[in-house]
């Protein structure tokens, strides 16, 4: 007879084989994740890796860390509010992650970003175009899966559930990318909006994929790395993606809408002008009952220039969104972690959304944050195209070791310097540019 912990014991499964904990050590599997993950050097470097403006404007503004430590204390509400909200006796109710899980997947969900945000991501994509590409979420799993330190073959060696929880996107490289129009003849005419890179695993980890796939039923499998293709030329898009994926997803969304918002009004990006002009007549037509009831105090508080009640707004939104949340049931799947997801009624779905999309025309869109992601780009493509030229001369050693223990396997290289320099903050990333490329800065006693 197979009981509920034998139905979990593949998701405890780590890459190593590795199941012995250290004597006396009682941490569930998911609690020895989520250490690993807070005691990395990708996880600390996030906090000088910026999150919505490209280059840090204060010691305010939230960084990749503040963010992902936003997004796993959402994460956790969202798991709770489902747990006590519905009945104990309902099917997604085993299955629901307990808060080590959900803190580490969310924890880590942007660990693999690079420096300067998307832009950076935009141009190591560029970069790698012809060499398997670069996207956020896929070098995330790689980090987690691949390259992390606590194990030589096996990255951070966590959980088959962990990796399943950030893996945003179950589809290979060659199975989503589109069309890329012909290479610029230099930088300066590089066109951000032509190179973005689609959301997808990284075609050299496919045994990574399948490994943490390999509990589904084969149906599930297929079902799972299903594509959304609407034009011939285009990325095609991942349909689906797991229980523990859609909760991290939604908390994901609910911090880059709510409180990302609150860093552009103390920043003072946006205005109560801009507020009543571009996005409250649009909430209010939602005809939503929490915001017709709520909108105004909202407004008020959330401009008042004083902070507990600034708080007091962004902690009501956030919960309005956090108790709305529920459970919906995808019947095509078998396994429950595919079968069960987690959404927002249409109404707040709506609102989120709106909110998100003022951020992107208002805050990211504007001209002078434009020509710092610029820039940031401008940088890294100059960076890789020096250290690709020449890597044994200008990597830091131990970078130059693996690339040349690559070219040995008859492998290119440049996913070894595409890693190292996805891994750099921002002010490292400027350093290591002026070291480069100003003669008056840098010097030979400064770190590597």
């Amino acid at each position: 007879m197979t009981t509920a912990q034998d139905t979990m014991l593949p998701w405890h499964e780590r890459q190593s084989g590795h199941k012995k904990s250290r004597d006396n050590d009682y941490r569930t599997p998911y609690q020895r994740d989520r250490a690993r993950i807070i005691h990395s050097a990708a996880f600390r470097r996030l906090q000088s890796k910026t999150q919505i403006l490209a280059i840090r404007q204060n010691d305010y503004s939230r960084t990749r860390l503040t963010h992902s430590l936003e997004v796993a204390q959402i994460g956790n509400g969202i798991v709770h509010q489902l747990k006590f909200s519905s009945p104990a006796d309902a099917d997604f109710q085993p299955w629901l992650a307990d808060d080590a899980l959900i803190e580490t997947i969310c924890l880590s969900h942007d660990i693999g970003h690079p420096p300067f945000g998307h832009g950076g991501e935009v141009a190591l994509n560029y970069m790698m175009q012809t060499h398997g590409g670069f996207e956020g979420n896929a070098q995330s799993l790689r980090i987690l899966g691949k390259r992390g330190s606590y194990s030589p073959i096996y990255g951070m060696d966590v959980t088959r559930r962990t990796l399943l929880g950030i893996l945003k996107y179950p589809v290979l490289h060659t199975s989503v990318v589109g069309k890329y129009p012909e290479k610029p003849a230099n930088f300066r005419q590089f066109k951000a909006s032509n190179w973005a890179p689609p959301k997808c695993v990284y075609q050299e980890e496919q045994d990574l994929l399948n490994w943490i796939i390999e509990p589904f039923s084969q149906t599930d499998k297929s079902l799972l790395q299903e594509v959304n293709q609407t034009d011939p030329d285009s990325h095609a898009k991942a349909k689906h993606a797991s229980f523990d994926t859609s909760i991290m997803d939604l908390a994901d969304d609910i911090a880059y809408g709510v409180h990302d918002l609150e860093d552009a009004i103390v920043l003072g990006m946006v205005t109560k002008d801009m507020w009543l002009e571009h996005l409250e007549p649009k909430l209010a037509a939602l005809a939503s009952p929490f915001l017709a009831e709520n909108l105004n105090d909202i407004r008020t508080q959330l401009f008042s220039r004083q902070s507990h009640l600034r708080k007091e707004a962004i902690g009501s939104l956030v919960s309005w969104f956090i108790t709305s949340c529920r459970v919906i049931e995808k019947a095509q799947f078998e396994h429950p972690l595919l079968r069960f997801q987690v959404g927002l009624p249409e109404g707040q779905r709506q609102a989120l959304n709106l909110l998100k999309q003022f951020e992107m025309q208002h805050i990211i869109q504007r001209p002078e944050v434009q020509m710092l992601v610029y820039k940031g780009q401008q940088m890294l493509l100059e960076m890789f195209e020096a250290y690709s030229a020449d890597p044994s001369r200008l990597l830091p050693r131990e970078i130059a070791n693996e690339w040349q223990k690559s070219q040995d396997r008859g492998e290119s290289g440049l996913r070894i310097i595409c890693d190292y320099m996805a891994s750099m903050t921002d002010d490292y990333a400027s350093r290591m540019y002026n070291k480069l490329f100003v003669p008056s800065l840098g010097s030979v006693f400064e770190p590597m």
